[in-house]
């Protein structure tokens, strides 16, 4: 036959019910007592049940769906026919992935989100769930749309019914390796570091609230880092050691750095705390790039100045672009994840911008939002599931010289909870 003929002719079988080993094979094996060929089939299992469609051709049809009748009410299954059917599938150009999570997903968010694809004149072909704890997370594979204004629309909906979302453009534009760069205080640590030092110098609380000002983009934040680094002037450099150790790491950040680097992307950091904390961080966690402000140090004491270029907000962006052109990756395959104002160039430049935890004025900016406690859950908006991850976990267990096998324990948080989701 020729490639570009299309069938006009065929029969479509839907079979309904609950899942049961096996099931698949038993229906294709009958097939092939009455010379079936099969253009189409599409399967998914939910909650135990099942739905199994066949578009086929079938030399003797009469036969075959008495047959498949028999087998649908051995399996206590409902069988739906469709004769006449044509394999001709419209194409809409447009082709988008939408990510929704959420602790629980409200109906409501998914109905105003469907409610924009279909305003912007796009189907929904295809939905997978990536994750269902602790946050749950659906993939929707949507066509027919302009993925820029579907993308404003869906994170203005998402906001308003409690839900983060992603929309990226579907294809190879999704696929291959990329570059990822993380802010560090507040998104890949828990913890300030300044403020860390700053409580060492007695003056914690005022160091915090320059902090707060420029994270929400209210002063210049090379300017209130000098102010706040001012502060620790004659603070011995011994407490550099200390604040390394009191560092906590955000749940779930072992997870997706090791999650990235497994599928072979590249990891960078970038930061406008200090490369002294930052540098050993980010060699633990075999991440690859990392810059940050370095801190003068004269006679084992901390001068209360930084050295070199202030990494501000202008800084972060350079930082990223650097990188990306060290690993000879274009720009579209960077992703840039933050929280605060002066990472808004970096969210910017990047192919894909993240919000994680942020102020405002970061997510209303940003290409998507995070507004779960868990770094790992970056990981749906790459099109990664929780199931994936987990495989890939149980593989990449330790065999001790016993032979034993040991699974490797992730120490990111104190909470117990969050550590065995991140083990």
């Amino acid at each position: 036959m020729n490639n570009d003929a299309r069938r006009t002719d065929l029969l479509g079988l839907t079979f309904q019910g609950t899942d049961s080993p096996g099931l698949f094979h038993e229906l294709t094996d009958a097939m092939t007592k009455f010379g079936v060929e099969i253009v189409d089939v599409g399967q998914a299992v939910l909650g135990g049940g099942i739905t199994l469609s066949f578009l086929v051709s079938a030399a003797e049809p009469d036969e075959l769906v008495l047959e498949m009748k028999r087998l649908a009410r051995l399996r206590s299954l409902a069988l739906t026919l469709a004769e006449g059917m044509s394999d001709d599938v419209v194409r809409l150009p447009g082709r988008a992935v939408v990510t929704l999570l959420a602790p629980t997903l409200p109906a409501e968010a998914l109905a105003e989100i469907s409610a924009e694809v279909v305003h912007h004149g796009g189907n929904i072909d295809r939905v997978r769930r990536l994750a269902r704890t602790p946050v749950t997370a659906i993939e929707l594979d949507v066509s027919g749309v302009e993925v820029v204004e579907l993308r404003r629309r869906v994170l203005e909906a998402s906001h308003e019914t409690g839900c983060d979302a992603s929309v990226a453009e579907a294809g190879l534009a999704r696929r291959g390796r990329r570059l990822v760069v993380l802010d560090v205080d507040s998104t890949l640590i828990q913890d300030e570091v300044i403020e860390l030092l700053a409580a060492r110098a007695g003056r914690e609380a005022e160091v915090a609230e320059v902090t707060e000002r420029a994270m929400r983009g209210e002063i210049d934040f090379a300017e209130s880092l000098h102010e706040r680094v001012e502060a620790l002037a004659g603070l011995p450099a011994s407490v550099l050691d200390e604040v390394r150790a009191e560092i906590r790491l955000t749940a779930g950040a072992r997870t997706l750095v090791r999650t990235l680097k497994r599928l072979g992307f590249t990891v960078g950091v970038v930061s406008g705390g200090f490369i002294e904390v930052v540098a050993p961080l980010a060699a633990s966690l075999g991440i690859d790039h990392a810059r940050a402000n370095t801190l003068e140090i004269v006679d084992g004491a901390l001068t209360g100045r930084v050295l070199g270029d202030v990494v501000d907000r202008e800084g972060k962006a350079r930082a990223l672009a650097a990188f990306a052109e060290a690993e000879h990756l274009p720009l579209e395959r960077t992703v840039a994840i933050g929280d605060g104002a002066n990472d808004l160039d970096m969210l910017a430049l990047a192919g894909l911008g993240i919000a994680f935890n942020a102020k405002p004025v970061v997510r209303a900016q940003a290409d998507a939002s995070v507004n779960v406690p868990y770094l790992d859950s970056v990981l749906f908006f790459l099109g990664i599931s929780r199931d994936d991850i987990e495989e890939a976990d149980d593989l990449d267990a330790l065999e001790t010289p016993d032979g034993a096998t040991v699974m490797l324990v992730a120490t990111d948080v104190d909470a117990a909870a969050a550590t065995q989701r991140d083990a």
